[in-house]
């Protein structure tokens, strides 16, 4: 039953959101803020883990390809394929969850037990719409950017570990990230991260929306934040790859 209740309260908070925005303009500044507030200063942390994960991938390919027969440039196509198909969306949004997410439910969370957003209701402002509606917004926007600099990255990090270990050589690796591509796999990474932008930024910005009580409340708020975001990803990226890849 508490799960319906939730479910229902959060639904309902997402009408107050999509709700008619009382002045654009002051919207419009409200997202370019949120732009940078969650999309450009989580770019660092989407570089260092790409590249990183890109070596890895490269490596243990090259450990699991044991047979004389299958050719090098294989390492190049398996970079590429769980770039694509599940780190650069997948991972990474649920990375986004823990950094964004956390952000975003304590942000609000203070907020709440603040009064601050009492007040906003005084004033007669819609605080769902005026709070969470730029930081949704944002998310859809520039998460599906951080996607593309994912696989950018990734590549990039898979071949110069390629180069630097003597694994393969740079022509064969870049064969592999050319041989067999389906432009479809693009899309589909991008159409997942638009998807996983909205869950991290509606499901963390409805736990503090309604945080209760003390400021310890609100570090509660952001761990259940991240952990149903966490879930819900896992389950929409199965939903979303059998309907996408079928």
């Amino acid at each position: 039953m508490k799960l319906f209740y939730h479910l229902g309260r959060y639904f309902i908070l997402l009408g107050k959101v999509f709700s008619k925005p009382e002045k654009t303009g002051m919207y419009y500044r409200k997202t370019m803020d949120e732009i940078n507030s969650l999309g450009i200063n989580s770019m660092w942390i989407v570089v260092i883990i790409s590249v990183f994960v890109g070596a890895v991938i490269t490596i243990q390919t090259d450990y699991n390809i044991e047979s004389p027969l299958l050719p090098r440039y294989l390492i190049g196509v398996a970079v590429r394929d769980m770039l694509f198909l599940e780190f650069s969306c997948t991972m990474v949004a649920l990375i986004l969850a823990g950094k964004v997410g956390s952000s975003i439910s304590s942000e609000l969370g203070t907020m709440r037990i603040t009064e601050q957003i009492d007040a906003l209701e005084i004033m007669g402002i819609n605080s769902a719409s005026y709070l969470i509606l730029p930081k949704v917004i944002a998310a859809v926007f520039f998460f599906p950017f951080l996607t593309i600099l994912s696989l950018v990255v990734g590549m990039v990090g898979g071949f110069m570990v390629a180069i630097l270990t003597d694994i393969t050589n740079p022509q064969e690796f870049i064969y592999g990230l050319q041989y067999v591509f389906y432009p479809h796999y693009f899309t589909y990474s991008l159409k997942k991260m638009v998807v996983f932008a909205f869950i991290i930024t509606s499901i963390s910005a409805y736990h503090g929306y309604y945080a209760e009580g003390s400021s310890l409340e609100v570090g509660k708020a952001s761990t259940r934040a991240v952990v149903h975001s966490s879930i819900a990803i896992l389950m929409f990226n199965l939903i979303l790859t059998k309907l996408i890849l079928q």
